[in-house]
């Protein structure tokens, strides 16, 4: 049977993730594993009036067929917002709707990669970019990713060596590592990117939750023409809409368009119009100000555990926001192992593992805090802390 199969979906990874959350569905165990939004923050009354408001008022247009880019009013709204907070003078046009960020990798990948096309990525990097490039079989160029960001050296050796069509970055709390890019080594990787054809994705799926820090520029500030950036409201609104969206070039986007059409003609309309609609009706900014109040506050409780009960020579990332922390231990150390006498205390997390390519088993793993209370992280941490100190004798 295994016959029938593409070499490509045949070679793809599973979302080890998604496995993982199969074994947590135990209500006694405290979960970091998840990457989700907190849903006591989804605005329920808020999208419930939105959704009336749109039937009363378009109905029938709200459930017909629709163009591939998106409603134009959302795509308005995206440009609008580059404008106020970035400063980037964005048309319309350039911004093609998706359902969700991850639609967004499977078009690039549609879009460039042949097989065996060289990509870059972080290390370690986003899962769901390693899944979906692997399924256009494409070959990963690991890039270590430092506590300032990439590292230049290892990026100068790649690009000097091949010619690869995508860099692929998440340079504001990068999903693992919760790890931001300094300023001036954005630049320094856009110094870099200019004497090459190599495309810079810039995926910011976490930017809108900042608990400390200064924003830094955005790599579109350096190399627009060379720079496609991805955005969701999953993070900001509701996931189970799955709308995010894609900036590009008008070279790139008549590809994406294309490519998009192929796929799934165009991104759920209604859910759209209600979107769009209650972004017209309520203050985005005051709702994401409630989340990064929360979030802040459970990524320090997290902090403070860890740093009184985890073992000195375990390390972690301090992230300025977004959702995740990275956690080291000393060498030699397997955190499948420790995954697996974890699980038996009532406590899950990501493995370290599936962030790379081509490692079974690492000494790092990931922690998530925005779907744990601050009393659940306590006693969650304190039980890692006592399946580590286990482990290590």
């Amino acid at each position: 049977m295994d016959s029938i199969f593409s070499d490509r979906i045949s070679d793809a990874p599973k979302s080890f993730i998604r496995e993982i959350l199969k074994v947590a569905v135990n209500t006694e165990i405290i979960s970091f594993a998840g990457g989700l939004p907190n849903r006591n923050l989804f605005p329920v009354k808020e999208l419930q009036a939105a959704t009336n408001k749109v039937f009363d008022l378009a109905g029938k247009d709200a459930l017909q067929y629709s163009n591939t880019e998106g409603y134009l009013e959302l795509r308005q709204f995206i440009s609008n917002r580059y404008k106020e907070q970035k400063g980037f003078d964005i048309p319309v046009k350039n911004i093609l709707i998706t359902s969700g960020s991850q639609q967004g990798l499977d078009l690039l990948g549609k879009t460039f990669i042949n097989e065996g096309d060289d990509v870059i990525i972080e290390e370690p990097g986003y899962l769901g970019a390693i899944q979906a490039f692997s399924i256009y079989r494409a070959k990963f160029n690991t890039v270590t990713l430092n506590e300032d960001g990439l590292d230049l050296n290892q990026l100068a050796g790649v690009l000097d060596k091949k010619e690869p069509k995508l860099i692929y970055t998440v340079p504001n709390f990068q999903n693992p590592s919760g790890i931001s890019y300094s300023a001036e080594n954005r630049k320094a990787i856009a110094e870099q990117l200019k004497e090459v054809r190599t495309l810079l994705v810039e995926d910011d799926p976490y930017g809108a939750l900042r608990y400390s820090g200064e924003p830094k520029a955005s790599f579109y500030s350096y190399i627009p023409e060379q720079t496609v950036m991805l955005g969701t409201f999953s993070k900001t609104v509701v996931p189970s809409f799955r709308i995010g969206w894609m900036v590009a070039p008008d070279s790139i986007m008549e590809r994406l368009v294309i490519a998009k059409q192929a796929s799934d003609l165009h991104t759920n309309y209604f859910s759209q119009r209600v979107l769009a609609q209650y972004l017209e009706d309520n203050d985005i900014d005051e709702h994401i100000e409630n989340i990064r109040l929360l979030y802040g506050k459970q990524r320090q409780a997290m902090i403070e555990s860890i740093k009184e009960h985890f073992p000195e020579d375990v390390h972690y990332t301090l992230p300025e926001g977004g959702m995740f922390l990275w956690v080291t231990l000393p060498k030699g150390y397997s955190t499948m192992n420790l995954f697996d006498i974890a699980i038996k205390k009532n406590v899950a997390f990501v493995p370290g593992s599936p962030f790379y390519v081509g490692k079974n088993d690492t000494n790092t793993f990931r922690l998530n805090f925005s779907c744990v209370d601050e009393g659940s992280i306590k006693t969650g941490i304190e039980r890692l802390a006592q399946s580590m100190r286990e482990l290590i004798s």
